[in-house]
Parts: C-alpha cells; structure tokens; sequence
C-alpha cells in the first residue's frame, strides 16, 4: 500500500474521532494533484474536513481537501456535516452554551433548530429557508465528571469543566492517548461564577450583611456549631444545604474550596442541581447552603467578614478581579487539538463581545475587561489606614496613592494558585498581551502594583510584591511579541502589605473577639497576596 505525504497526512493516535464513525467499511483516499500516493484503511469517520482511517500502520488523519474518497463506505454529501459533542456540567450545558450557539449561529447567518437525541440536547444549525444542514452540536448535562468520562469513551470531544480537572482524570486522558490534558492550550475559560453562603429571605440565623467569618462558616458546614440564632432569638439548630447526590465527593464540586479539604457535616441534604440549593435554602428560615452565585433565584448570599469590619460579597467586580476568595471559573476542555473547523470557530466566537454580552445575560460574569477607579477602592483604603503600621508604613501608603492617583484600576488581577501560575494568571497574560499588540494602551502607562500578605516586615513584603510584580511583567513582554513597547509605557511596583483585601492579623492589634473572627492564613494571604494591573 502507498502512503500520502506531505501536509494531507499526519499521525493521530492523539486525534482519534470522538463523533460516530460514518462506516466500517474499507475506502481509498485518492490525492487531487498527480505524483501523490493514495492511502486505503477502514474508515473511523469524517466530521466534513478530515478523514480518519485505522490502517496497518495504526490510525491516520487526513485533510480532506486534499483528496477524494473512493469506495462504497465513503461517506456521501449529507454525511459532511460537523458534529461537536459536548459533556459536563450543568452549570454550562443548561443555560450558558445554549445562549452561546443561539449568538454564534446568528453571527454566522445560521438558524438554530433544538431537539433532543438520546440523552443529549441537539442543536442543528443550517442555512435559512430550510437550506443545507452545516452542523450538529450535542450537548450531554451530567457533571463535570461525566464529561470527562464520555472524552474518555469518545462520547464527547469537549468537556465543560466546573472545576480543575482532577490528577487521576489527566492521567487516565493521557493512558487513553488524548495527551496532557492539563497544558493550557487545552482549557478555554468561558466564563466566571462563584460559590457563596446563602440563607433565607426570612432566615433565623441572623443578618446576612452582618457576615460570616471563615470560622464560623466551616464550624456551620462541617457540624462543629450545631446552632445559631439572630439578634435576642432562640438558638435554632442549623439545616446544611449542599450541591451534588447524596453519596458524590465534594471533592468533585467546586464547592469543595470552601471546606478546605474538611468534610461536611454527615445531616447535610445534597441537591442535584446549583439552582436547586438555592430554592430549598430559600425556603428554609434555618438553612445555610453552599449555591452559585449565577443561580441564586430568592436565596439571600452572606457577606465573608474579617473581623476588621471588612465584608466581602461575590459581586461582579470581585469576582472578576479575584477580590472574592471562592470564584469558580467555567472552562472547556478540548479532547483533542485538532478540531473540525466550525468547532475552532466557535472557540474563537467565545472570544468576541457580543458572546461575553451573551455570558452576562445568562447570568454569568464575563470576562471583558472593566475598569475600576481609585475613588472606588474607598473600604480598602480605611483598611490599609488602620493596618498600617506606624511611622514607614503611612508614608508608603502616601506613596501608593501618589502612584496611582489618576488611574483606574484594569479587572485583570494575578494571584498565584499553589503550584504557581494558573489558568486564569495565564488567561489574564494572553488578555493584557493582546491588548497590548492591538496599540490599545498607546500613549499611555501600564503599572503592575504588586501586593504581599502581612508578613516578613514592610521591606521584606515591598521586595516580594516587587519581584510577583516583575514576573507578571515579564510574561506579558514574552506573550505580547508584536506589540510596540516605545509607544506604552510598563512599569512595577511593590507595596508590600499596603492595601489588604481582608486583614490577615499583620497589622493592628485586635481583641480576642476580632482575632477569632479573623479568616485563616491561607485564605486573606491567598487574597492579599496578588499584582494589580493600573492604567494611566
């Protein structure tokens, strides 16, 4: 048997169908251009642009413009039509890519046509007036779990992801032949959510605005307090209310975050869906859940207190900027990297304003960039002022407002996960590098204002928040190769300690009623600890 060459053919152990197989049988890929040599195998399938076949030499993919197909199980014109299948969380599959097809089709002058096949919901996107079928896109709502399951049965090409995906799921992708599925190149963050405390309209365990402590949350969650009760009311026994089927690991959820590894209290009641938590904790005037922010529906969300009478909520600007501790990214995982065409387009749509006004409408936060002016960094401000330790560090407070005075604040903020940089850091360097290729910030001054947690003294924390600060620098130069850096200005700066988003216990001196209510090391460090991005 003779082989193509060139750049028709190319292994793909790595890029093996994950759409139904078009046919058994045996065909002959014949070259377009004399002198080529032509290929025969069983066909594995075709998705319109590439033809995969298993031959004695192992499973091949080839580049259908290059060649025709001979052979009774060559697939015919209707059979040229694409089909991306999708599996995972509900988060996604029930309202936010149904609203992102709907816009990528109208973007593409395509109409949408629903229906359902087997368990999956399919979307068929044809020309108008009833013209040619272009794709179908199946969408299979189960957990983030189940879409990495069905990647791995061929089931699904992408898996929409609620959370990381697990160590023993990169390894059993890679044992599969799909690669490394935790490189970045293959996770697309779509959008943002977040988990947050929620109660009653009429809850009896007290004023929401008044906040919980990260102390009081996990003795709640975990069963460590049983009871609880409002201003001058009867202590009430606490409801837990949380996400995922009784029996399911929270580690699989994205609100696992929130217990910190600690297991919940053996009473919680587990709901299916993040809506769901949301409608029984609203009507439980005892109940406290765990609910996403996207889906709260009349549940009330709890503020996150300090214990220096910061109170933190899951609006749009913190949960952009990472300024709340439990943001929940929604990503999509590409099975393969070698994608039909249509299924790379539609990626790139994700990309566009008109899909992130999408992502906004249904709820979710987007992932457009906002700016914040200083005059809005008010509570931060008290707080630096009473963190500030005496004599330096009100004069470095100056300087930091001598800095940044006249500037606005960009969304896009660093904060290092616990193995370093991580997908929404390296979302953040692609974004600002973009930006900058596109002369977006010509004639104007870039400052990355690096910040520190509370500890190793003010020159120590200034030298650490400077070097976070230079690395970010750094990455952006490396990413942003085409941009023209003598017409922006990219300057670094550290102040270590100054500005905290919550007090980590490095500044004044507290009671022992505020030290209790102070959160944890790991939790204000991870927040405090960080590089803004300023523009001027």
């Amino acid at each position: 048997m003779r082989f193509l060459t060139g750049a028709v053919l190319f292994c793909a152990a790595l890029f093996l169908s994950a759409t139904r197989p078009a046919s058994a049988g045996e065909v002959t890929l014949v070259p377009r251009e004399d002198g080529a040599v032509e290929i025969g195998g069983r066909l594995l399938g075709f998705d319109g642009e590439v033809y995969r076949l298993e031959t004695i030499y192992g499973p091949l993919a080839v580049n259908a413009a290059g060649v025709t197909c001979a052979g009774a199980a060559c697939p015919g014109p209707g059979a040229q039509v694409t089909r991306i299948a999708l599996s995972g969380s509900p988060a996604l599959a029930d309202m936010l890519m149904p609203a992102l097809i709907e816009g990528f089709a109208a973007a593409r002058g395509l109409v949408v046509e629903r229906g359902v096949e087997g368990r999956d919901r399919l979307f068929r996107l044809r020309l108008p007036d009833g013209g040619p079928l272009r794709a179908k896109i199946a969408l299979a709502s189960g957990s983030t779990g189940e879409g990495f399951a069905d990647l791995l049965t061929g089931a699904a090409q992408i898996v929409m992801a609620d959370r990381e995906i697990l160590p023993e799921e990169i390894d059993r992708a890679r044992e599969a032949g799909l690669g490394d599925l935790s490189e970045p190149f293959r996770r697309r963050i779509v959008a943002l959510d977040a988990i947050v405390p929620v109660v009653a309209p009429d809850t009896r365990l007290g004023d929401p605005a008044d906040g919980l402590s990260q102390a009081a949350l996990l003795g709640l969650l975990t069963g460590e307090i049983a009871d609880r009760s409002g201003p001058g009311g009867p202590e009430a026994p606490v409801t837990v209310h949380l996400p995922g089927q009784a029996g399911q690991g929270l580690r699989q959820l994205p609100a696992a975050r929130v217990l910190s590894g600690r297991r919940p209290v053996a009473s919680a009641r587990r709901h299916g869906r993040a809506a769901a938590v949301a409608t029984a904790v609203a009507a439980d005037p005892a109940g406290l859940g765990l609910a996403r922010v996207s889906a709260l529906g009349d549940a009330v969300q709890v503020s996150l207190a300090d214990g220096c009478g910061t109170r933190l909520l899951a609006s749009h600007q913190s949960v952009k900027t990472g300024d709340y501790p439990y943001v929940a990214p929604l990503s999509l995982y590409l099975g393969r990297p070698l994608l039909p065409r249509l299924a790379r387009d539609f990626l790139d749509y994700l990309a566009t304003p008109a899909a992130q006004i999408a992502i906004r409408r249904s709820g979710f936060i987007d992932l457009l960039r906002d700016e914040i002016p200083l005059g809005r960094q008010g509570d931060r401000l008290a707080l630096a002022i009473a963190e500030a330790r005496h004599g330096n560090g009100l004069r470095e407070l100056k300087r930091l407002v001598a800095t940044l005075d006249g500037a606005v604040r960009l969304s896009e903020t660093f904060r290092s996960g616990p193995r370093g940089p991580d997908a929404r850091w390296r979302a953040n360097v692609a974004a600002l590098a973009e930006a900058l290729e596109a002369g977006h910030f010509d004639g104007r001054r870039l400052i990355l204002a690096g910040f520190a947690e509370g500890s190793g003294g003010s020159e120590a924390s200034a030298a650490r928040a400077r070097r976070e600060a230079e690395a970010v620098r750094d990455a952006i130069r490396a990413a942003a190769t085409a941009a023209d850096f003598d017409w922006v200005r990219l300057d670094v700066a550290g102040f270590g300690d100054l500005l905290p988003v919550m007090c980590d216990g490095g500044g004044r001196k507290t009671g022992p009623e505020q030290s209790r209510d102070r959160p944890s090391g790991d939790w204000a460090r991870r927040l405090n600890r960080r590089v803004e991005v300023w523009l001027r």
